[in-house]
């Protein structure tokens, strides 16, 4: 499919965005290393709230916290996707 908006570029830049998460936040290699939305998103309900409101929370300091940047947006596709992962969850 031809994209009119650079969407299939994005998206890898996207994925590139998460890898890059899991490398810094996150002990990678450690099997008992628990991300903290692990525990949030251990029921779909407190994990689509938690990720609804971190979209609110990214989308309202939009060029205040650090001026605008790319990496609040990213942080605002993240949580929605993280939102539609506990959405497909609760509605299985």
């Amino acid at each position: 499919m031809k994209y009119k908006f650079n969407e299939e570029e994005l998206i890898e830049q996207f994925k590139e965005y998460i890898d890059k998460t899991y490398s810094e936040h996150y002990t990678p290699n450690s099997p008992e290393d628990i991300q903290t939305f692990e525990l949030i998103s251990k029921t779909p309900d407190r994990g689509l709230v938690f990720s609804l409101m971190s979209i609110i929370k990214y989308a309202d300091r939009y060029g205040i916290k650090e001026g605008e940047n790319r990496k609040d947006i990213m942080k605002i596709l993240h949580f929605a996707l993280l939102a539609l992962y506990n959405y497909d969850r609760k509605n299985k």
